[in-house]
């Protein structure tokens, strides 16, 4: 029995139903990729250049998807210091 607000995979195993809609969309993406141009070309004539890029970037992002911006900073919001120590080990 699960507790409220527990899910039914244990952590960090995804859902085998999202892992096949994305597997099908892949395959969807491979299987009409030489059409995806002809689509694409047909979209900026109608709704112009713009329109087909948007197009573009939301199939893309089903099939590879968008990395989550990280930003490091330092204390304070500052710049990142790094320190190199360099050893001799002599024998």
């Amino acid at each position: 029995m699960f507790k409220p607000g527990q899910s039914g995979n244990p952590g960090g195993k995804r859902d085998p139903r999202t892992a096949r809609a994305r597997m099908a969309i892949a395959k969807f993406v491979d299987e009409n990729a030489d059409r995806l141009q002809e689509w694409l070309d047909a979209i900026a004539k109608e709704d112009g250049p713009k329109a087909a890029f948007q197009c573009f970037t939301d199939i893309i992002e089903y099939n590879i998807p968008k990395l989550a911006r990280t930003e490091h900073t330092g204390e304070d919001g500052g710049p990142v210091l790094h320190t190199i120590e360099r050893r001799i080990v002599r024998t």
